[in-house]
């Protein structure tokens, strides 16, 4: 699968994810769902993307000093083997399908209608409970390793309206909780034997860090991510739109 429309689409979604601090498989698994290629090639191709742009995206937000330790560590003690845990599960097409539909209906809407009220002139940020960090690790690194998707896309969204830091503190965390997690649900695939990486994962490969190397500098120095994100919703909405018609057809 060398068309041009794919390696593009994937430079575009590098792009707008690692300027948010994301590593964008979501948008990996949406753009290479329209050329029907299988389920465990398109997770497990969005998986090691996700490894890389997430790292550059990381390493960005650290440099302009927006990292905070205790927005990362904490969740990653139970993502981690709940990553790997689910990196191990083998899905059907028809559910893995629609799990993936239905996260990516969730991301738009989100990623739409996201308060920040971290962003006002008056916030301060609130103690982390450890409870919490721990049960909602668990439960994001459970998903990312099923789906094939890091959980910083979770993860960002539970710190701004938790009120534990702000987007940008977020998105560094964000970053760094992907990368990792990312790592976990490939070692699972590999371990049961479901790792299949496409014979245009290099080119994509390559396309995608010119992406992130871009998106994560303009998303760390540059500019918020807050317009960037809600762009994201609508062309999410957009398409998964489509598949919940045919779906219900």
């Amino acid at each position: 699968m060398n068309n041009p429309f794919l390696f593009l689409l994937v430079f575009i979604v590098a792009v707008l994810y690692s300027s948010a601090g994301f590593g964008g498989a979501s948008g990996y698994l949406l753009s290479m769902s329209f050329f029907d290629i299988p389920a465990n090639v398109m997770s497990s191709t969005a998986l090691v993307l996700n490894i890389f742009v997430s790292t550059i995206s990381f390493t960005s937000y650290f440099r302009a000093g927006h990292f905070r330790p205790k927005l990362l560590l904490p969740f990653l003690a139970t993502s981690i083997p709940a990553a790997f845990l689910g990196g191990t599960f083998k899905l059907s097409e028809q559910t893995y399908s629609t799990l993936l539909y239905a996260v990516l209906t969730y991301l738009a809407l989100r990623m739409i209608f996201f308060p920040l009220l971290s962003d006002k002139a008056d916030w301060t940020p609130r103690p982390v409970p450890l409870w919490a960090a721990l049960t909602s690790g668990s439960v994001i690194g459970l998903l990312s390793g099923m789906i094939g998707i890091g959980g910083g896309i979770f993860l960002s969204p539970l710190i701004i309206l938790a009120g534990w830091g702000n987007s940008k503190q977020a998105a560094a965390s964000a970053g760094a909780f992907i990368a990792i997690n990312s790592i976990s649900g490939l070692v699972g695939r590999v371990s049961n034997g479901s790792f299949a990486f496409g014979e245009f994962g290099i080119p994509m490969l390559a396309v995608g860090l010119l992406g992130a190397l871009i998106g994560s500098r303009l998303g760390a120095v540059k500019f918020s991510s807050a317009n960037v994100r809600r762009a994201l919703g609508i062309i999410l909405i957009v398409a998964v739109g489509t598949f919940w018609v045919s779906f219900f057809d």
